[in-house]
This record gives structure tokens, sequence and C-alpha cells, in this order.
């Protein structure tokens, strides 16, 4: 699924609108996949808490949103600007690919829930594509 110049658009002015609400995203969608997806839990063992406001969740779920708006930022080759996180998940931390799925899900309830207003079909389609997109470039050292 390619991103036309369209969704491309589409994504980057989204985006705008999540910008200061990282923290509260990232952590809201982390807690729902662990939450739905108990298996994702096991990369978190080592976290106390797994809770929303958990300052773990918090800070990971900032971490995850920053790298997506840095995503955002690399829309016109993800695969290159996205080389190094692939890297690292695939070499370092051993994510399962198919988590970038679930979470990227979470994210799309969460960013429905958050801007009803604004997450448009037309948004929640190009920042789906989107999603996808950045999940597909995070696996790319899997293969």
């Amino acid at each position: 699924m390619s991103l036309s110049a369209s969704d491309k658009e589409t994504v980057k002015l989204f985006w705008k609108k999540v910008a200061g609400k990282q923290e509260d995203v990232g952590s809201d969608a982390l807690c729902r996949m662990m939450t739905v997806y108990p298996q994702t839990k096991t990369y978190f063992a080592h976290w106390k808490d797994l809770s929303s406001n958990s300052p773990y969740v918090r800070k990971h779920g900032k971490t995850v949103m920053n790298g997506i708006g840095e995503a955002v930022k690399k829309i016109d080759d993800l695969d290159g600007g996205l080389l190094a996180l692939s890297e690292l998940h695939a070499f370092q931390l051993r994510v399962d690919p198919t988590n970038f799925k679930i979470l990227s899900h979470n994210i799309l309830v969460v960013l429905a829930i958050m801007f009803p207003d604004e997450f448009t079909p037309v948004a929640h389609v190009a920042v789906d594509k989107f999603l996808q997109a950045v999940a597909k470039a995070l696996a790319e050292k899997y293969r």
C-alpha cells in the first residue's frame, strides 16, 4: 500500500495536531496493546508498572511517538529514514515485527478517541497507510 501525495500531506497536517500530546497518545496506545495483546508484555517484563500512568510506559510511549514524528519528517524515504531503528529492533531488541502492526492499530484507536473531530475518514485512511508503511520499514532488517 503506497502513500499518495495527498496521503502524505494529510499525515503531515494531522501530525501537527498530535504534537505536544505524544506522551499521552503513546502511553495509552502501549497500555492498550499490552492489555489487548498480553503477549507483547514480554518485552517490558522489567517494568514494575504497565499502566498508562506508569513512568516507564509514559516515557516509552513518548519515545515511540517521537519516533513516528521523525518518520513523518522522513515520509518520502521511510526505509532509509528508519534504517537505524529497524536495525535496533531487529538485532538488539529482537522485537517480533508483528508487534509493529499491533502497536499501529492501537495508535489508530487512540488517535480516534483523542481527536474525534480531526480524525476524519480521510485522515484515518492516510494515517493507517502511513503507520503500515512505518511498520514495513521497521521490519526491513528482519528479511
